[in-house]
């Protein structure tokens, strides 16, 4: 048998590395750096020592506060002190200072005329109204504020959804509208036409709303209810797209539009700030529209018109200040007629019947703060059994 005789044995190449030193040259660089070495010691050594001269009052020797001294003196708290001492003082002068809240402007009397702010272009502005009830109250207010907000205004600008928010809760502090904002948004929608709010009855509803749109009018709607006022709208009650041109806006005073829409305002003592009452009571019904109905289709409806509601306030606000004309079903005006003179009961006779709610003890219009339509709140329209207004 062959026998293999191994190879020669060859180290592996290794890799040549050597260091050279080198030599170091000195540039022009180098010796001015050298150069200026001490020169800049010197103004080291200025800015350390002018301060130390100029107020050497304020260096003090390194110290760790008073431990050099031998006896530490303690002053005494000011409830220690006498004739500084009164039972409790320690909690007085120990307890921290808590800032006191800042003061609430704006809070008037009923009786007062409340303050008012006016936007050079809209006009009187309206006040804030803060639904902040918890529970159904709450949920209930913002689902149909949101909804109103979406189907009206889903592609406005934020400017134009708030200013559709701003429009209902106006409607809320409106006498002529219900005191919710489900109440509100949800007018008319028994009828098949002539809701208040077009989505309520041409089926809008039916559609699912995209979820991103909704969630940016629920924002604003959560800021309405939490008090955020759209000044730009003014106390606005009505609004209308530009593709339309309903027979009422003529009729009210235009403010200003925004997107798509044009905003209006009752004219007369209906668009003024005192008709207004921005205090929510709750009391929501539920958020949705209401069953239809045949009937009220057939039916006109005065509380939905504009222009009747605009009528009806100024006749109301003349005969709540004493006049004697009350409005009719036509729309026309007659004499108020005489109350009759009530019934009471044997005990209320005795201790003196009528005498008890003449309410003869009003304070005098020309020296109390009573506004001009409240003055004779609580006295008869006409006296019971006469024809003569009071």
């Amino acid at each position: 048998m062959t026998r293999l005789l191994p190879l020669p044995y060859e180290p592996r190449p290794r890799d040549f590395a050597a260091r050279f030193a080198r030599a170091r040259h000195r540039t022009v660089g180098m010796r001015g750096q050298r150069r200026h070495l001490g020169r800049r010691a010197l103004v080291l050594l200025v800015a350390v020592a002018v301060p130390a001269i100029a107020g050497p009052q304020a260096w003090q020797g390194l110290g760790i506060g008073n431990a050099g001294e031998a006896q530490v003196r303690v002053e005494p708290m000011p409830f220690e002190r006498v004739g500084e001492s009164f039972p409790g003082s320690a909690f007085y002068y120990l307890a921290q200072d808590e800032g006191l809240p800042p003061l609430v402007e704006g809070i008037h009397s009923d009786a007062e005329g409340a303050p008012t702010m006016v936007d050079p272009m809209a006009g009187p502005i309206a006040r804030a109204m803060r639904i902040d009830n918890s529970g159904a109250d709450r949920g209930r207010a913002l689902d149909c504020l949101t909804a109103a907000i979406y189907y009206e205004a889903a592609s406005e600008s934020d400017q134009g959804q708030r200013a559709v928010a701003q429009v209902v809760l106006n409607r809320v502090a409106h006498p002529s509208y219900p005191n919710t904002v489900c109440g509100v948004v949800y007018q008319g929608s028994e009828r098949s036409t002539g809701c208040q709010f077009s989505f309520t009855c041409d089926g809008s509803l039916a559609r699912v709303p995209d979820r991103r749109f909704w969630a940016r009018a629920m924002l604003t709607a959560q800021a309405a209810l939490s008090g955020y006022v759209e000044r730009s709208v003014g106390l606005a009650t009505h609004y209308h797209t530009i593709a339309v041109h309903p027979y009422w806006a003529p009729s009210l005073y235009h403010i200003v539009t925004i997107g798509a829409h044009r905003f209006y305002r009752f004219n007369g003592a209906a668009g003024q700030p005192g008709a207004f009452r921005f205090a929510y009571r709750g009391a929501e019904p539920l958020p949705g529209p209401h069953a239809r109905s045949a009937a009220a289709d057939k039916a006109a409806d005065p509380v939905l018109d504009p222009l009747a509601i605009q009528k009806a306030y100024d006749a109301g606000l003349k005969t709540a200040q004493g006049g004697a004309m009350v409005p009719t079903a036509g729309g026309g005006m007659a004499p108020a007629r005489a109350a009759p003179a009530p019934a009471y009961a044997s005990d209320v006779a005795r201790r003196g019947g009528e005498a008890l709610y003449r309410a003869d003890k009003l304070p005098d219009p020309a020296a109390s703060t009573v506004r001009p339509e409240y003055e004779h709140a609580g006295r008869w329209i006409n006296q019971p059994g006469s024809s003569s207004g009071n």
